[in-house]
């Protein structure tokens, strides 16, 4: 049996976004609560993401790219917006335009930032905002501490910049009886402390990120970063239940295709699944291109079908997903699947997918692709309830 009955759907429940920066709010009362929204909102869907954290009391975003902040511009969002990546040359431009703060963390960077301020165009405008980043141990990007007064100096005497914050990024905190953190923020108040002798010390200063936000309140500072918390989710297993989060993300696929099987054959490219005894498969409209990883059905993974828990079988293929109904199902063409969200009184969580693939939840919601259609309740349009 097979119908035209559509795609898969993911169901965005912004009453749950507002919530949680609600209650991340409250877990750091004295600083300001920026919503981290780049890569689409985590596959959220940014803009709507945005409006509904700034509605819910973040009062600052923060983006990876500057096309990301200049999206958010073109969707009327005045919040001030913070790019957390240094600007490549071309994107110094863009992110004047979009009135993006920008992250610094290297004498080249000021150079090309100062270069791109003073290009046609960018002469006589506002100096461009800069957040001095500062490596205290996750040796990823960010200057080293003994460089920060030289940078920050660099930084405060052009006349095309200027020095509003300075900031770290916690390697750790997602583990919180770790010393690294610990480690970090001790490395951190020393280079505040230098910038302090040295008349340097911008009005903002920023570490925390939802796991230095729930764990680590010496982290908060005047501005707090959380990503993946906005959108209900842990940032690790050790912080499940360290403030009320309500996932935000449903994602739901119609069958397509219902047919019986016997005991004996199998399923899906390498016929890796032999079935072993008859039963209902169901295939749903979704694959990997979509996010559903290839490796899920080998792993274990389960969808939620008429309220019961189905296993995937075979391999995930680019379109499609194969699930086992079981014997005496009764589904039909065009019913519903849960992939990840709640049916009846069963549910499948995005951690449930990580654990299969040996991955992290924050893998599985960014990586849901363009394909499915993002729909909101409410509505973006309509007021969020308190």
């Amino acid at each position: 049996m097979s119908a035209d009955r559509g795609r898969a759907r993911a169901e965005i429940d912004l009453g749950a976004i507002a919530h949680n920066v609600r209650a991340l709010a409250a877990r750091a009362p004295a600083s300001v609560l920026c919503a981290v929204v780049k890569a689409d909102g985590y596959g959220h869907g940014a803009v709507a993401v945005a409006e509904t954290a700034l509605r819910a009391g973040a009062r600052w975003l923060a983006v990876a790219h500057a096309a990301e902040g200049e999206e958010l511009r073109r969707a009327g969002i005045e919040a001030r917006v913070l790019m957390l990546s240094e600007p490549t040359g071309p994107e110094v431009a863009v992110a004047r335009r979009a009135r993006l703060d920008v992250v610094c963390a290297s004498a080249a960077a000021i150079d090309r930032l100062q270069a791109g301020s003073l290009a046609p165009g960018g002469r006589g405008e506002p100096p461009l905002a800069v957040h001095l980043k500062v490596d205290t141990g996750m040796r990823r990007v960010g200057c080293d501490p003994v460089d920060a007064v030289k940078l920050a100096r660099s930084v405060a005497a052009s006349p095309a910049l200027e020095l509003t914050g300075v900031m770290t990024h916690l390697a750790n905190a997602d583990e919180p009886d770790d010393q690294a953190t610990e480690g970090q923020l001790d490395r951190f108040a020393s280079v505040l402390s230098a910038l302090d002798r040295a008349q340097l010390r911008p009005g903002l200063v920023h570490a925390a990120n939802s796991a230095g936000l729930l764990a680590h309140p010496a982290s908060h500072f005047d501005l707090v970063r959380p990503g993946i918390a906005v959108y209900g989710l842990a940032p690790s297993a050790a912080l499940a239940g360290a403030v009320d989060l309500r996932p935000a993300l449903r994602l739901v696929a119609p069958l397509s295709f219902v047919k019986r099987v016997r005991a004996g054959e199998r399923i899906s490219y390498g016929l890796r699944h032999r079935f072993e005894r008859d039963t209902v498969v169901a295939t749903l409209p979704i694959g990997y291109a979509d996010g559903v990883r290839r490796a899920l059905g080998l792993a274990g993974a389960e969808v939620l079908v008429g309220g019961r828990r189905c296993p995937m079988v075979g391999v995930v293929t680019m379109d499609q997903t194969m699930v086992d109904c079981g014997p005496d199902a009764t589904v039909a063409v065009g019913e519903d699947a849960v992939l990840i969200g709640t049916q009846g009184q069963e549910r499948t969580t995005a951690e449930d997918w990580a654990t299969a693939l040996g991955t992290i939840n924050y893998e599985i919601v960014t990586g849901l692709g363009a394909r499915i259609e993002r729909r909101y309740c409410p509505a973006p349009s309509e007021p969020v309830r308190p």
